[in-house]
């Protein structure tokens, strides 16, 4: 208990401290967290709904729905390439989990993500919709869903990265690819029924359809939130597994 004390103090130190960073010297501070997802929210519906007119009800509301939770996915996943080469002093000089460096990136921009909630309710509301008293109980578990999933993989990246550089890139470039494979800009059940089952082999596709589902109708569909948790704690532990055993070797390329 003394450890998983230590241990969280230390996260939520390395947090505070991320948050700072990101605010430091900001104008705008939280509006920029809120700012990106809003203006690809308007960019896609200019392009689907006005240009292309796809035949979707509240398209403005399903696109701010799935960019949110997205955003978070993809700023952790990106920055977690260079986390540990950018906190190599604390790292070389103090003992400590490796691992709580990764994870208090990863709440920071979970923070975020929690501050941009309060401007999906407003939407709603604007939209002639409310937000539902289930969200007070099935967003703390997406939201740990979430976080296990994006620390699994970050944890992945940063570590490869030491001594793979080109990982970076890779790693924007399988963002990128990969948010068009998800259903953010686009309904599942839009997805034509050859493809339907490459969703399936997508780790943020049933997250994404939750955290949908769960802001506009108020529900989760348990079918995608067990597949949900089967890939947030496979990707969590595989993760962990892989960190743990480059561990050892990081002063040698720090």
């Amino acid at each position: 208990m003394r450890w998983l004390r230590q241990s969280l103090d230390l996260v939520l130190t390395l947090t505070a401290k991320e948050v700072k960073v990101r605010y430091k010297s900001s104008v705008l501070g939280y509006l920029w967290s809120v700012a990106m997802p809003l203006c690809l929210a308007a960019v896609f519906y200019l392009a689907f709904k006005v240009v292309m007119r796809v035949p979707m009800e509240h398209y403005a509301l399903f696109l701010v729905c799935g960019l949110f939770p997205w955003q978070w996915f993809a700023n952790s996943v990106q920055a977690a390439a260079t986390i540990l080469l950018g906190n190599a002093s604390i790292i070389k000089k103090v003992a400590f989990p490796r691992a709580a460096v990764c994870l208090a990136m990863v709440m920071n921009d979970g923070l975020h993500f929690l501050l941009s909630v309060p401007v999906i309710a407003g939407l709603l509301l604007i939209a002639g919709k409310h937000p539902s008293l289930s969200w007070l109980f099935w967003l703390p578990l997406l939201f740990v869903l979430h976080a296990a999933l994006v620390t699994g993989i970050s944890l992945v990246v940063a570590a490869v990265n030491l001594f793979f550089r080109d990982m970076e890139r890779l790693v924007v470039l399988g963002v990128t690819l990969l948010f068009y494979f998800t259903p953010v800009i686009y309904s599942e059940t839009m997805v034509p029924a050859p493809y339907d089952s490459l969703l399936a082999f997508n780790p943020m596709a049933p997250l994404i359809i939750c955290w949908r589902s769960l802001f506009l109708g108020g529900g989760v569909p348990l079918e995608h939130l067990g597949s949900a948790a089967l890939w947030a704690m496979g990707i969590l532990f595989g993760g962990m597994a892989v960190f743990r055993r480059l561990s050892p070797r990081f002063a040698e390329v720090l």
